[in-house]
């Protein structure tokens, strides 16, 4: 059985990115003592990534998009912010948005459609396209739990704001950046 996932593709002209994963070490110093983290990711093909002058990014919902979407996606964003040299604000037109969220359904204009119920649940464009979509066929809810048949809008979100600033699907089950989801990980 296949398992619901990211819409984006982990193979691209016969090369698994997933397997291109690098090593990274960080040292953080403060408040005490230092520890050491070492984090396993890859980077979508050709690493595109924001100007370095774009590190405050603005984000806008598009219209339509659904009103109980708005804080999760907002507290995914402020978790990223607090874990990256990042920071988003909320601008209300999107013409003035670099990032641009809301919800699609099947053939929604960007080139890559959605299924419907099950399988692909959400797809995010590499830097600095910016684009943002749920599938709309499916079930979303805020703080969604295990056996309730709805996808967290906020896990969802976690996952697809790393597309946008970059990052590829980590092979690691469990990570933010694994390209599927099951129904244990609802809503955790």
């Amino acid at each position: 059985m296949a398992m619901p996932r990211c819409g984006n593709a982990d193979i691209v002209n016969g090369t698994n990115y997933m397997k291109s994963g690098e090593k990274s070490h960080h040292h953080h110093h403060g408040s005490g003592s230092p520890y050491h983290t070492v984090a396993h990711f890859s980077f979508f093909p050709r690493r595109q990534r924001w100007p370095s002058s774009l590190t405050p990014l603005t984000y806008s919902f598009l219209p339509g998009t659904r009103g109980e979407a708005m804080e999760p996606v907002a507290k995914a964003f402020r978790t990223w912010q607090g874990n990256t040299h990042f920071t988003f604000s909320r601008v209300v037109d999107s013409t003035n948005a670099y990032i641009k969220i809301g919800f699609g359904s099947r053939d929604h204009g960007d080139g890559f459609l959605f299924d419907g119920p099950g399988q692909t649940i959400a797809h995010a464009f590499a830097p600095t396209d910016g684009r943002f979509h749920y599938d709309a066929d499916e079930q979303w809810a805020a703080g969604a739990t295990p056996g309730s048949k709805s996808f967290d809008l906020e896990t969802v979100a976690l996952h697809e704001i790393g597309h946008l600033l970059g990052l590829g699907h980590s092979q690691v089950q469990g990570a933010i950046m694994f390209p599927s989801i099951s129904i244990l990980d609802w809503g955790n």
